[in-house]
């Protein structure tokens, strides 16, 4: 019996997944092949469970705190004078190819449809590039929200899909040294700041700082990429198996390793910049130089901008991507208000130092890539952010903050039967003047019914109607958290609603 049942199956997960469930033909079939009693609760659970890995569906509540979180972001980002834009959400696969490094893996490609070769877009940032390059675009201050796709391994409860949305700020343009990646790291602190999540902190490091460092620590040139792709593991895996990855899997000597080790500890503010002027490996790269002082420049602007007391210069910092080609940033909460996590990697107990998420922004400046999608190679200088908004919607949703899920203003209630036309009349009074208002679909519904649905669902006012009211030309309203009631003359009612729905 079990092979039949295994047969069963196998039969049921092909029907599946080439038939739309929605049509006759889906109806059809499954009644006429799983007829057998055994198989029907399984065939229940498999269609309840059907969810890809790594994606999830988000119920009323859960989507009223992503719209609260995605109001907050917009509005920092239209303070800051960005305007929107919108690209598809694939790209061709020779766009993507060669700008992730070693994360280039995690791209999903299309199903070759005897066409042209398609990959869903890893991030906003390539796309953005190739928009520029394609538009002849040289200046333009942009945001854009929307999906991103990575064959990653899923951690739900981190905020680690292989389906999520981010939401990008970008600066293109040639514009004088540090001052637009500035506006970058005041955008971060405004948001999180806003958001209320908890502590938190923003590292900033310059990939020419890490080429120089990697350069008079000996490592070869070709070696480069690939070992920061290893030091940006530095915020999810102890020094020790970083190491080990750079000597026993990628062939660095275990001296260079040690001295990377030593750069990777460092962390400060503009005072650690100076003294590393000074250091005597360091100042023998033109690369590492011109960064460290791009990093003093960019503390002075921080500390007019106000927000150097969140701000560190941390040579551990990488971010393992491509195409970044100056200043890069990253950030972290430090204490997020929530129960702690332990690392991945651990098998320890979850401690309060532990860091509840991983980074819930990062960005950088990337100068070369729109110039790899141009034609004749011209160059558009680029800066930008991109927000971590599934890490953070976790944190939010751990904290478990009451939210209303609807906007209503005032529920329209009836105190007697028999008066769903006044009812209907007057809520399309409320819905012609601009007002939030809904009503129960029955023709009488219980007045304890409709007060109940107000105070679960927060609606804070109530406009009864009863006969006696209809006689008198007035409606009763009703605060829903102080009971208090008045009655309004009809003629004052949509003023009387906006005054007190204002505030």
């Amino acid at each position: 019996m079990s092979k039949v049942r295994q047969q069963y199956r196998s039969v049921f997960i092909h029907l599946h997944s080439t038939i739309p469930t929605h049509t006759c033909v889906w109806n059809s079939a499954i009644p006429s092949v799983f007829d057998s009693a055994f198989d029907l609760s399984w065939i229940k659970n498999h269609l309840t469970d059907s969810m890809f890995q790594g994606t999830r569906d988000y119920n009323p509540k859960q989507m009223a705190i992503r719209e609260k979180v995605f109001n907050t972001i917009v509005s920092c980002f239209k303070r800051h004078g960005a305007e929107t834009i919108d690209t598809p959400v694939f790209e061709l696969k020779e766009t993507l190819t060669g700008k992730y490094g070693e994360d280039s893996k995690l791209i999903y490609d299309l199903k070759d449809q005897g066409g042209e070769l398609l990959s869903l877009r890893y991030d906003l940032t390539v796309p953005f590039a190739r928009y520029l390059a394609m538009n002849k675009i040289t200046n333009i201050k942009r945001y854009h929200i929307a999906k991103v796709y990575r064959r990653d391994n899923p951690a739900m409860t981190r905020g680690r899909y292989r389906e999520f949305y981010q939401c990008d700020f970008d600066i293109a343009g040639q514009y004088d040294a540090m001052i637009p990646d500035a506006e970058c790291l005041k955008i971060v602190h405004e948001i999180l700041s806003e958001l209320d999540l908890g502590d938190f902190r923003i590292k900033v490091n310059d990939r020419r700082i890490l080429d120089g460092m990697f350069a008079v620590c000996g490592v070869p040139d070709n070696m480069f990429r690939t070992i920061c792709s290893t030091v940006d593991k530095l915020d999810k895996l102890p020094w020790e198996a970083v190491k080990n990855e750079m000597v026993n899997e990628k062939g660095l000597s275990e001296e260079a390793a040690d001295q990377i080790g030593v750069y990777v500890g460092m962390q400060g503010g503009m005072d650690l910049a100076e003294r590393l002027l000074q250091d005597q490996k360091m100042c023998q790269s033109t690369q590492a130089c011109a960064g460290l002082t791009d990093i003093k420049l960019l503390f002075s602007y921080l500390q007019l901008f106000q927000v150097t007391d969140k701000v560190v210069f941390d040579l551990s910092l990488a971010r393992g991507l491509d195409y970044y080609t100056g200043i890069i940033y990253e950030a972290i909460l430090t204490q997020a208000g929530v129960a702690p996590v332990a690392p991945e990697t651990s098998n320890e107990a979850p401690t309060e130092e532990c860091v509840t998420v991983g980074s819930v922004a990062g960005g950088g400046r990337y100068d070369g890539l729109v110039g790899m999608f141009d034609p004749k190679g011209r160059k558009v200088p680029c800066v930008g952010v991109s927000i971590g908004i599934e890490r953070i919607f976790s944190i939010m949703e751990q904290k478990a903050e009451k939210i209303r899920t609807t906007e209503v203003q005032v529920m329209v209630a009836a105190a007697q039967k028999n008066l769903l036309e006044e009812r209907l009349r007057l809520i399309t009074e409320l819905w012609n003047a601009g007002i939030k208002a809904e009503l129960m679909y029955k023709k009488s519904p219980k007045l304890l019914s409709q007060l109940q649905h107000c105070e679960e669902s927060g609606i804070p006012l109530v406009a009864i109607l009863g006969e006696q009211e209809l006689k008198n030309g007035v409606v009763k309203l009703r605060n829903v958290a102080t009971r208090d009631e008045v009655d309004i003359s009809r003629a004052d009612l949509i003023a009387e609603i906006k005054k007190r729905t204002s505030a």
